[in-house]
């Protein structure tokens, strides 16, 4: 993971926040595809607290062979996403908002965690060269057994929409990581590769669920 400049473009699509909506597979923003992937990580509250540093370092995404490169932090008087709030039925209760105070935290070794505005750049390969996917961090899930965030696109993403890493403990211990997004092509030349679009997307989501297996 490195560095450079932050990304200030807009978000390339409306429905911030939508990942965390509890009806997103059945009705998903106008015009996006939805999909839902979970695994089950590992057992017990160490495992949890540990996945959950995993996902909120990139990790993720780096164990998944994605070079991710992290803009600078958004300074206290930037924009950020308040995203839409939902209740229990998937309904929403609040609009998204802007202005949201930074609240910078940090790993037990010192690695910055994910922070709601910071932006940062995917570099993976595919479709025989290499693809930079800008994205800006949305919201921070941060339940008593509900952690990560989810990533909306940026211009110059090959795709427009969210995607969400969150880590989850149940009842009875079991860690669990579950991945959900909403997508379309950005653009008229991205929809004319749609099939390996999606194709690539299934590839990575089992990429992202087996990266925390066996830690």
């Amino acid at each position: 993971m490195s560095s450079r400049g932050t990304y200030r473009t807009a978000l390339t699509y409306g429905a911030v926040g939508a990942t965390q909506a509890a009806d997103l597979m059945t009705y998903p923003p106008e015009g996006f595809t939805p999909s839902e992937s979970r695994a089950r990580i590992g057992h017990g509250d160490q495992r949890f607290e540990t996945a959950v540093t995993q996902a909120l370092t990139w990790q993720i995404q780096e164990r998944s062979g994605i070079r991710v490169v992290v803009g600078d932090q958004p300074d206290d008087d930037e924009v950020r996403y308040n995203p839409v709030t939902f209740d229990e039925h998937g309904v929403p209760v609040a609009p998204a908002s802007i202005g949201t105070p930074r609240v910078e935290r940090f790993a037990a070794d010192g690695t910055p965690l994910v922070t709601a505005g910071t932006t940062a750049t995917l570099e993976m390969h595919a479709f025989g060269q290499t693809v930079h996917a800008p994205v800006r961090v949305v919201s921070i899930i941060d339940e008593t057994d509900r952690k990560g965030f989810a990533y909306g696109t940026l211009e110059g993403h090959p795709l427009s929409g969210e995607e969400s890493f969150v880590v989850e403990r149940t009842s009875d211990g079991s860690v669990w990581l579950q991945v959900r997004q909403f997508s379309q092509p950005a653009s008229r030349k991205w929809a004319l590769v749609a099939p390996f679009l999606r194709r690539q997307q299934r590839t990575m989501a089992a990429k992202y669920l087996a990266a925390l297996r066996g830690d």
